[in-house]
């Protein structure tokens, strides 16, 4: 934290923006060491928000401030990098690109407008980028393309502006190309020096220059023609005209804000080379707050709200796109304004609902914000209020947690929470001794609000807490932050919940006589036993005769047999699908009552299960996996090996199969890090629980 104070002496002041039409929210999207973080900080640099650039290397980047994130040299999490450029404020949202931070990746598309695609100019486009970027088109998201680290040794742009073209599709056309120590730019054909830095001087470029560029140039205005409305501008292009500049960067300007055009900008950190066209193009045709509807809004009883827009007129509408927690200061909470003006010293509501699955109870309460802040990382710089558009940071709000929806008490609302990937990786966890009990309780309470892709599972059945994560990257950071809080914790093995049901008939007799104090307790019965299918449940029947077992202790035999199914009858596994019939019994009409009878029931099921015919059951998960074709043989071979039982396989779009089958929960304990290994990363899946089987004799014995 110190070091990033020194670099920059300014981030205890911000500027509250007034007009939602000045502001940019701008995610930046791209696979883990494309450089997206290290272009946010060649960006605060350039429009001298700090002094210099960090590193991520050093570990000195505003962005990654995570102690995780320095240790591991890439982005963990979401950071927000506020920059003035022009007298727009830009919020660029940097996101990590690795898989196991997906959940982080999706809250900076809910609190964006538009997205900046950074792909390295030496490692190509890869298939979670690309899925991402379906994502945005199917929203109508503006998306652009960065193609950086053009001083790579290995660096070929013209390579990946054709790799971006080939897996974005049509609309993706360059803006500029490289030349010397600049950028070319096709339309204005003017040429941009980096040569002594930012901001570049601009100029004449070498004829050879234009000439090598004239088939993109071609193509760039064919491209923006195309998406213009006046469509007498295609005809007069192919007749000849010379179609003014002006004309072409007003039409290009709309088709990007549509999301129906996506610039290609080719950008050198390091030199600095691209920078001022990043800025230019979020200012000129990245779009406002005005132009993005707001999620779908509800009041708390369920009606829908149609007129919220960005008007900071309006009534307040909020969300919480992360929360974390910080050592100093507590919780905080980074909020993106839909609506209204967010301001300090008033009562707000914030109310959460639609995440009870995740371990995120449906909750609403009323607080107090005492300060609003703009964050530039892990700084808080104060400010007055948040209009309509912005982002802004709220601390010790104690009830918010991510997907949240904050809203003014005399008008509470409710936003429909964005999509989350399941969790598929768990994790057991044990705190180190007793006194880490309470604070492991408490950080793990912290972590679950702030990470909807974080699941937290107290197994009753086994004793273990299980913890469902992204992947080993996410649970390592999920450890180490836990440890940061004070809790010394520990792994272990998962633990599978299994079950145990009869394979066979059979009977069992239970007799409880005891004498006591002068009361005695007086009760037997006997039992048959018999499994039922897969699915059965229990089953209580009763067959005495004659009255050998008082009518009104059959209950309690019922009562005692279904406490011992419960506790189990091998290792401690609760018994399923039986069918238990009373077929006879004794009592004493003085000694017997429900207590005794209850003890025989369950005596009389142990016997039954000590004739061996108990089996032990395991619990089928059935999945459901999309993986490329390319991959397809390798996952079913591969299922086959887990005791897998493939149920069938549709052919889906973009080259993929989707593969349903039932596989023993055993054998996915690590299966969301393997399936990655096996596929690059290209394949995912999904899995819920079937049923229970039983268990081979060889994998039970171990």
């Amino acid at each position: 934290m110190a070091e990033k104070q020194s670099r920059n002496p300014d981030s205890g002041a911000a500027v509250a923006v007034d007009d939602p039409a000045k502001v940019r929210n701008v995610v930046l999207v791209g696979p883990s060491g494309s450089g997206k973080t290290t272009l946010t900080e060649a960006l605060l640099a350039a429009s001298g928000t700090v002094s210099r650039a960090g590193s991520v290397v050093e570990g000195t980047t505003v962005c990654d401030h995570d102690p995780a994130a320095v240790r591991q040299q890439r982005s963990v999490g979401l950071s927000v990098a506020p920059v003035l450029h022009d007298g727009y404020k830009i919020n660029l949202i940097d996101t990590p690109g690795y898989a196991d931070f997906v959940g982080e990746l999706r809250a900076g598309l809910r609190a964006a407008d538009a997205a900046l695609f950074v792909v390295c100019a030496a490692e190509g486009v890869d298939a979670a980028t690309i899925a991402v970027w379906d994502e945005c088109a199917a929203v109508g998201m503006p998306r652009a393309v960065v193609v950086s680290r053009l001083d790579h040794h290995r660096a070929d742009p013209a390579a990946e502006i054709a790799a971006c073209q080939a897996a974005f599709g049509a609309g993706v056309l360059p803006l500029y190309l490289p030349a010397g120590d600049g950028l070319v730019g096709l339309i204005t054909q003017r040429y941009f020096d980096y040569s002594a830095g930012h901001p570049p001087r601009v100029g004449e470029p070498d004829p050879a220059d234009l000439a090598r560029m004239e088939q993109a140039r071609n193509e760039l205005i064919e491209g923006v023609i195309a998406e213009s409305e006046d469509e007498t501008l295609m005809d007069r292009y192919l007749a000849g005209e010379e179609i003014a500049e002006d004309t072409l960067i007003a039409d290009l300007e709309t088709a990007v804000a549509r999301g129906t055009f996506h610039p290609v900008i080719p950008v050198c950190a390091q030199t600095g080379v691209g920078l001022a066209e990043i800025l230019d193009g979020i200012v000129r045709a990245f779009p406002s707050p005005l132009e993005h509807a707001p999620p779908d809004v509800t009041s708390p009883d369920g009606a829908p709200h149609t007129d919220l827009k960005a008007d900071p007129d309006g009534p307040l509408a909020a969300e919480v796109v992360r929360t974390a927690v910080d050592s100093y200061v507590g919780r905080v909470s980074l909020v993106r304004v839909f609506s209204g003006t967010l301001r300090p010293e008033r009562p707000v509501h914030v109310s959460g609902h639609g995440l009870a699955e995740r371990g995120h109870e449906d909750h609403d309460a009323d607080e107090r914000v005492a300060h609003l802040y703009s964050p530039l990382g892990a700084n808080l710089r104060e400010v007055p209020y948040c209009v309509a558009g912005d982002l802004c940071a709220l601390t010790k709000v104690g009830s918010a947690e991510t997907g949240d929806t904050v809203s003014y008490p005399d008008e509470p609302l409710l936003m429909r929470p964005w999509t989350m990937p399941e969790p598929l990786l768990p994790v057991a966890v044990v705190a180190k001794t007793r006194s880490d009990e309470d604070t492991l309780a408490r950080n793990l309470s912290r972590l679950v609000a702030g990470d909807p892709t974080l699941r937290l599972d107290r197994n009753a059945e086994t004793g273990q807490l299980v913890l469902w994560c992204m992947g080993e990257a996410h649970a390592d950071v999920v450890l180490s932050r836990l440890r940061a809080g004070g809790a010394e914790v520990d792994t272990e093995p998962v633990k599978i919940s299994l079950r145990s049901t009869f394979a066979k008939p059979a009977k069992g007799h239970g007799r409880h006589v005891k004498q006591s104090g002068g009361h005695g307790q007086f009760a037997v019965c006997d039992i048959e036993v018999e499994p039922l299918p897969r699915g059965g449940g229990f089953e209580f029947v009763d067959r005495v005769v004659g009255g050998a077992v008082p009518h009104q202790f059959i209950p309690s035999v019922e009562k005692g047999v279904r406490a011992q199914l419960q506790r189990g009858l091998v290792d401690g596994h609760p018994v399923i699908d039986v069918r238990v019939t009373l077929v006879d019994g004794k009592a004493h009409s003085v000694d017997s009552s429900d207590a005794a009878f209850q003890t025989a029931g369950a005596l009389a099921l142990r016997e039954a299960a000590a004739s061996g015919h108990v089996t032990l059951l395991e619990p089928l998960e059935e999945v459901a996996i999309q993986v490329p074709d390319d991959h397809l043989g390798t996952v079913l071979g591969d299922l086959s090996a887990r005791r897998g039982r493939v149920l069938g396989t549709e052919s889906g779009q973009g080259g993929r199969t989707l593969v349903r089958a039932e596989v023993p929960a055993a054998e996915l304990l690590r299966y969301a890090i393997d399936l990655r290994s096996m596929t690059s990363g290209t394949a995912t899946f999904t899995r819920r629980h079937a049923r229970f089987e039983p268990m081979p004799e060889g994998v039970a014995a171990r």
